[in-house]
Order: structure tokens, then C-alpha cells, then sequence
């Protein structure tokens, strides 16, 4: 981000703290306020101008944009504070937002949206939740004792870091996968450490810790340690960054893709093993591993490859997380499906579409988790 478009988001953000703080003065129609959520999105248009999206992030009370802290004074502590107090860690702004967005993000904030406190993205303003609540148990219930207690918003920003080639968000993306190392160790039951989903727009992020999580578990039940293991739990966490390189609104499309956007959503593993390629601290198999994760043990998935091409173990772990993880996690197409159920599944499809022996030993570790 350039100091221009910098200064246009700061502009922006001004006029929306000021516009809601003076709705809770007079009223959301005072023509000040309307004036100020007009001037406002202005300066959030023009700086969509020089990039299709802005996003930011709340970390420990502070704003961050593309990993730099905003400074801008007290109107920044006021808006973290009002993201923060609604469990809104992540902010999105897409090119196209409307002033009818933005009068809804003001709303929002400002604690008078949707009856019950609920609130959801709209295609150009998206949310992403601060609290992450471990399951204790397959019935969705507790949380997790043992297990390092992560802020989506951080997992976002180091995720989005390393999307533009960034070696130092390798770096804290290295460091997640050893605290959970650490705490698997610890702890019997992996499946405590998989996070539900609690908003749309967080999918692609918690299902990449989950997919680290199951990866890593899988390793260390074949005895698996060491910086393999570790390697290991980075290809799942970065399996599906080709998804960043995909338009939001097939992302999150409720029903089934057309063609056209089917070919789109098919290349997202060529694009994520090209954009890992080219980002400097990304170990190999991560690549090998997002490139491959769609490929079926049979290779009747996408993307084409040459007869007898020979997938990496760590890719067909990968599957194995990539499906299960789908699976158990309801979307706004489908309910989520129990443990038996996948189970069964898996036995089904092992020998075509997952690795038998990796199944075998993946469905070892579920029996664990239910146990």
C-alpha cells in the first residue's frame, strides 16, 4: 500500500468513527452524520482505487494494515475498541463497497445492528470473528485446556503475509505449527484443537489450522518428528492459500459453481503452489503439498498431471485432513456430518481417492479421538 492510499483509508476510517459517535449524539439521519459516512466512503473508494481490497486487522488493541500498525490516534484506539467489543477481529473493504455497506459497518459498531447482536459480511464489507472456542469433544462442547488459545485476526494477517511473499510471516507461521507441536504432545485428544467455524468469511482460516492440526497428528502416530514433522504441519497450514487468488464471491457461494466458476475454483492449487514458490522460507513440500492436495491417490482429481506421477506422502496427508475437515464443518449448503459417518466414507474411497495405508492409519487416529 502506497502513503496515498494509506492516507485515504485513515481519512476513511475518520469520517466512520466520527460519523458514529455523532449518530450516538443525534441519530443516524442527523444530515452531520450522513454528511460525515458520505465523505467517508469518498475516501474508502478512492483508496480501493489502487487496491481491490484493504484489510485489517485488531491485534492487542492496535490496527494493522498489511502487518504495519496505523497511526492515527485516538480515533484508531476507538474503532479497535468498538471492532474488539463486538468479536470482530478481522475487517475487510472491497473494491465496489457501497455508502448502504458502509451505514450498515457504522451500525454495527455502534451496537445497534440486528436483533440478538448477530451480524453478517455483505459483498463488499466481510468480518472475521476475534474468538476462536476449541471443541473439547465430537459434540461441539468445552474447550481445550492445552492448546495455545490463537487469535484469528493473527492467523489472517501472517496468512495474508505470506500470500505477498513475505519470509517473515513464514516465520510466525513456523512458530504457530511449534506451539501446536508442543501441545499435542501434551495432549491425547488432537480433535480438541480444531476450531469452529463461527463465520463465513473465516473458513479458509480455521479450516487451514484445522488441516495443520489433522496433518500433524497423522505424522506423529507414523512416529513422524523433527523438522519433517514441522514442514509437515506448514503444508497443511498453507494448503489452501491459492484460495487468496480466488473472487470472494465464489468463495462463498451458498449454492452449487457454474462451469466458468468451477474452472476458477480448479485453479486455485496452481496458484497457490506458484505463489509458495515464490515466497523466500516456505519449505518445498509445502508447495509439492499445495499443488497436489486435489490430485486423488488415483490422480482423477485436478490438477492434470502425467500417468504414474508419484504424489508426496505429506500431499496425501494433506487429502486426508483437506477432506475430513470439510466434512465435519456445516456450511450454508450442507449440515456437518458426524465422525462415523466420514469414516465411512474414507473406507469407501481408500485405493481411488485417498492413500489406503494412510487411511488406515488416518482412521486410527480418529478411533483415538472418539474414544
Amino acid at each position: 500500500m502506497n502513503e496515498a492510499t494509506r492516507q485515504r483509508l485513515l481519512g476513511a476510517l475518520r469520517s466512520l468513527v466520527t460519523a458514529i459517535s455523532g449518530a450516538a449524539l443525534y441519530a443516524a439521519r442527523h444530515p452531520r452524520v450522513i454528511l460525515l459516512r458520505s465523505e467517508a466512503f469518498t475516501e474508502l473508494s478512492a483508496a480501493l482505487e489502487a487496491d481491490e481490497a484493504l484489510s485489517l486487522v485488531v491485534i492487542d488493541g492496535e490496527i494493522l494494515v498489511e502487518g504495519t500498525p496505523l497511526d492515527g490516534g485516538l480515533f484508531l484506539q476507538r474503532l479497535a475498541g468498538m471492532l474488539t467489543s463486538r468479536g470482530i477481529g478481522h475487517l475487510k473493504f472491497l473494491r465496489g463497497v457501497t455508502e448502504e455497506e458502509l451505514a450498515a459497518l457504522a451500525s454495527i459498531l455502534a451496537g445497534s445492528g440486528t436483533a440478538g447482536g448477530e451480524f453478517h459480511s455483505s459483498p463488499h464489507v466481510r468480518f472475521g470473528r476475534v474468538e476462536v472456542r476449541y471443541s473439547g469433544g465430537t459434540d461441539g462442547t468445552g474447550h481445550a485446556s492445552g492448546l495455545p488459545a490463537m487469535e484469528i485476526g493473527r492467523f489472517m494477517e501472517l496468512y495474508q503475509g505470506v500470500a505477498r511473499h513475505r519470509r517473515s510471516h513464514v516465520t510466525g507461521l513456523a512458530d504457530l505449527v511449534a506451539g501446536f507441536i508442543t501441545a499435542l504432545r501434551e495432549q491425547a485428544s488432537p480433535l480438541a484443537a480444531l476450531a469452529p467455524l463461527r463465520d463465513v468469511d473465516e473458513y479458509t482460516f480455521t479450516h487451514s489450522v484445522n488441516v495443520c492440526v489433522l496433518n500433524l497428528a497423522q505424522a506423529m502416530a507414523l512416529g513422524i518428528d523433527g523438522p519433517l514433522l514441522q514442514e509437515i504441519g506448514i503444508a497443511g497450514m498453507l494448503h489452501d492459500i491459492g484460495k487468496m487468488f480466488v473472487p470472494p464471491e465464489i468463495l462463498t457461494k451458498p449454492g452449487q459453481l457454474d462451469d466458468d466458476e468451477w474452472a476458477v475454483m480448479r485453479r486455485h492449487p496452481l496458484m497457490g503452489a506458484r505463489c509458495l514458490a515464490e515466497t523466500p522460507g516456505v519449505p518445498r513440500l509445502a508447495v509439492v503439498a499445495t499443488f497436489e492436495h486435489h490430485l486423488k491417490h488415483d490422480l482423477s482429481g485436478y490438477p492434470s498431471v502425467a500417468a504414474g506421477w508419484r504424489q508426496s506422502l505429506c500431499s496425501e496427508m494433506t487429502t486426508l485432513s483437506d477432506f475430513f475437515d470439510a466434512l465435519r464443518t456445516r456450511r450454508a449448503y450442507r449440515d456437518s456430518m458426524e465422525l462415523r459417518q466420514i469414516a465411512g466414507i474414507l473406507l469407501e474411497k481408500r485405493g481411488r481417492d485417498f492413500h489406503p495405508l494412510l487411511t488406515r492409519n488416518f482412521l486410527l487416529v480418529l478411533s483415538r479421538l472418539a474414544a
